[in-house]
């Protein structure tokens, strides 16, 4: 009986440490907002601060589905190994709609983001 009490105290302990850490992970989640329109994006570059980020990519009327791509400066934007894949959109995204990545942790340094579909020019994005 005291295993199965040491057990069931064990498991409540870790789901609330698990769940106290989740709410502080999310409030430290900032969303960037980013529109694309038919071959570009409306804001050409973003200056963000060390930290984690959720990008929300928005579609507005460019006639097909549009996707979103982060990688690191001076990296080969052809070669997905150097793509930074938690930026990615979680599903491609449809004419007037908008879609969201995973969080992305992003360090200070320059970064580069475009649309492979739609497609646009690489545009800065710096985090200082």
């Amino acid at each position: 009986m005291k295993k199965v009490i040491s057990i069931f105290v064990m498991v409540i302990a870790f789901t609330l440490t698990t769940n106290a850490q989740d709410k502080m992970n999310t409030a430290a989640v900032t969303t960037v907002s980013l529109e694309q329109t038919k071959g570009e994006f409306t804001q050409q570059k973003v200056t963000l601060k060390e930290g984690s980020y959720i990008f929300e990519i928005a579609n507005n009327n460019v006639g097909h589905d549009v996707g979103f791509v982060l990688i690191k400066k001076g990296t080969d934007a052809s070669n997905p190994e150097n793509h930074i894949k938690t930026a990615y959109v979680t599903k491609a995204v449809a004419n007037n709609t908008s879609q969201k990545s995973k969080v992305t942790a992003l360090q200070k340094g320059e970064y580069l983001y475009f649309c492979p579909l739609n497609p646009t020019p690489q545009y800065a994005l710096t985090v200082e």
